[in-house]
């Protein structure tokens, strides 16, 4: 009960902000725009003076955008969702809201009303309600790394579904989530990755739940239906909430979608060809790589001198890769290693470092001086902005692997051909060349499935301060 009255305070009190904030985005405008209106703008006149012909439109505006705001679910803090989610929903509530007004003042016949008022409203309302919930977002995930409002969860299922799951949420302590354990059938009294126990079998879940207090269970394993069925029932006596992972998630292409069909939910694992929305990607692809081969073209002499004067040999390096469909390309490279490198592979082959068919070692003798330090903070790697105008690369996508080391590997890392390969991806933000091969493809079959085009710019935000600390580079 006092879970529930604290949800609507919170939820009376974001609305009475938004309010807040529309009020005055109109205030603001209209006091900018003061020629274009037939009355003096003041707090009151803009609401409830008779002298203002317009103030049931701007009444209706701000309680329109406000029922659009709670139509969209942001009157409350999802901490799993991206921020960019939530700005994005408010943007169609603020646009949507303004085309309301439109329509209904050609409907009643209102006349004269200023057209930039109506564009600058719904400009500075935007940015006024995103801002203060980007702030908001980081008050709550400040709270949250403090103990405020944690939760215990409960993992049914402590396979690699469920040790996948554990290292997401302790990656993400704004999550709030304190995995206090596992219930699995098979692995009783052992613990998983991570050093969290497993607490018992599936059927000691309400003696673990009452004594853990857990707030959550995700059930990660799929059983028959009567174990799911008594779960569910289990947790809803106990007013646990709880979530399920999809069975075969990894498998899913593009998005899934949740919808009926009369009473009956049915979660749609789309199988349409996500990639024909990417034309949007290949833009932003050419246009940026374009301005940026322009901007570095004074750092890319800069190192080509470096590299002639360290050692001799090319400047550049091309090496045969695999594209989108298994298209060949050469990848360009700025040299990092001897000229003869090659020769020396075989003599140094058995101290490789890294697992599947990569081959890297952190003492490699074959690289030069100046290449440790260009490879360190990926310096070697800004010639592929030419593959990327070219039209061989993107921005961001799996890394390509060279041709020798992909024909030593099996077929199931051969899904990455499916995309145009990056210069930066979703490993390279996650340990670079510490991280094992079979945990480089997962993650890249995951964007695959998973793509957008918000997470292709947190991809290449979170690349910049990792390429800064030269961390898991050699």
């Amino acid at each position: 009960m006092i879970r529930i009255g604290r949800y609507f305070i919170i939820k009376a009190i974001y609305i009475f902000i938004d309010i807040c904030l529309l009020s005055m985005s109109l205030l603001i405008v209209c006091w900018l725009r003061q020629e274009t209106l037939p009355f003096t703008v003041t707090p009151h006149s803009l609401f409830l003076s008779p002298a203002n012909p317009f103030r049931f439109i701007f009444l209706s505006w701000v309680l329109v955008t406000v029922l659009l705001n709670k139509a969209y679910d942001l009157y409350q803090t999802k901490r799993e969702i991206f921020e960019t989610v939530e700005v994005w929903k408010v943007l169609k509530s603020v646009t949507l809201a303004s085309l309301i007004m439109i329509v209904a003042m050609f409907t009643v016949k209102i006349a004269d009303f200023p057209r930039s008022i109506l564009i600058l409203v719904t400009v500075l309302s935007f940015f006024c309600l995103s801002f203060w919930r980007i702030l908001k977002r980081l008050f709550v995930e400040y709270l949250v790394t403090k103990g405020y409002n944690n939760y215990n969860v409960l993992i049914v299922g402590a396979g690699k579904v469920g040790a996948a799951l554990l290292q997401e949420i302790q990656k993400k302590p704004t999550l709030g989530m304190n995995v206090v354990g596992f219930l699995d059938d098979e692995k009783t009294g052992k613990a998983v990755p991570g050093g969290i126990p497993i607490l018992g079998r599936i059927d000691d879940f309400v003696k673990v739940a009452r004594r853990e207090f857990i707030n959550k269970i995700f059930i990660t394993c799929h059983h028959d239906g009567d174990v799911f069925l008594k779960l569910l029932e289990q947790a809803r006596e106990l007013g646990i909430a709880v979530r399920v992972v999809p069975h075969g998630f990894e498998l899913m292409t593009g998005e899934f979608t949740k919808f009926n069909i009369g009473f009956i939910p049915i979660l749609e694992y789309c199988d349409e060809e996500l990639f024909h929305k990417q034309v949007g990607k290949r833009l932003f692809d050419f246009v940026s790589a374009g301005c940026l081969a322009v901007l570095m073209s004074p750092v890319l002499v800069v190192i080509a001198v470096l590299i002639k004067m360290d050692s001799p040999g090319p400047v550049f390096y091309f090496s045969k890769r695999y594209g989108r469909g298994g298209r060949m390309f050469h990848m360009y490279k700025f040299r990092s290693m001897l000229a003869n490198a090659e020769h020396m592979t075989d003599e140094i082959r058995d101290r490789n470092e890294v697992d599947g068919p990569i081959f890297k070692i952190r003492k490699d003798p074959r690289v030069t001086k100046i290449g440790r330090l260009l490879r360190k903070y990926s310096l070697d790697e800004l010639p592929q902005i030419l593959n990327v105008v070219k039209g061989d690369m993107s921005l961001v996508g799996p890394r390509p692997l060279p041709i020798s080391q992909i024909e030593k590997e099996d077929l199931q890392q051969l899904r990455r051909l499916e995309v145009r390969p990056g210069i930066t991806g979703l490993w390279q933000t996650r340990g670079r060349s510490d991280l094992s091969f079979v945990r480089l493809v997962k993650w890249d079959v995951w964007y695959i499935n998973n793509w957008s085009f918000w997470l292709d710019l947190k991809i290449l935000f979170r690349t910049i301060p990792v390429v800064i600390k030269g961390n898991g580079a050699y």
